[in-house]
């Protein structure tokens, strides 16, 4: 372990990097996701909510208020939602962003049971 911790530090990398464990959000916890790796219908919603709209669907753009507690805690109204397509789907499906006030992003596939942080900088965790 000491060498792989070693190699990784001469590296630029971490030794969980290195050790192929998943980059995690410092801040929520949550396992990053790069905008490359999510689903193309999510890749167009972040367009979507990067220009505003037009929207989809009506609810999208409503509070999402966190009742999961699995995003940081934060005031009412600091985060909001947006539906990601699921093909399909006759409904909404289960598929979110949810955005916080301070350009923060994540990813749910599973309608807010499970997040990932979506990268700010668009890369991967290689």
């Amino acid at each position: 372990m000491l060498v792989i911790t070693l190699a990784a530090s001469l590296l630029g990398c971490s030794a969980d990097k290195a050790a192929g464990q998943p980059q995690k959000d410092p801040d929520s916890g949550l396992v990053f996701v790069a905008v490359v790796d999510l689903p193309k219908e999510a890749q167009q919603t972040l367009k979507l909510i990067d220009k505003g709209g037009p929207y989809p669907y009506s609810r999208d753009g409503i509070v999402y208020s966190n009742f999961e507690k699995i995003l940081p805690k934060e005031a009412g109204g600091y985060y909001h939602e947006y539906t990601v397509k699921t093909p399909g789907e006759k409904d909404r499906g289960a598929r979110r962003i949810v955005t916080g006030k301070n350009s923060e992003r994540y990813y749910t596939d599973d309608h807010y049971q499970s997040f990932r942080r979506i990268r700010a900088d668009g890369g991967t965790d290689g």
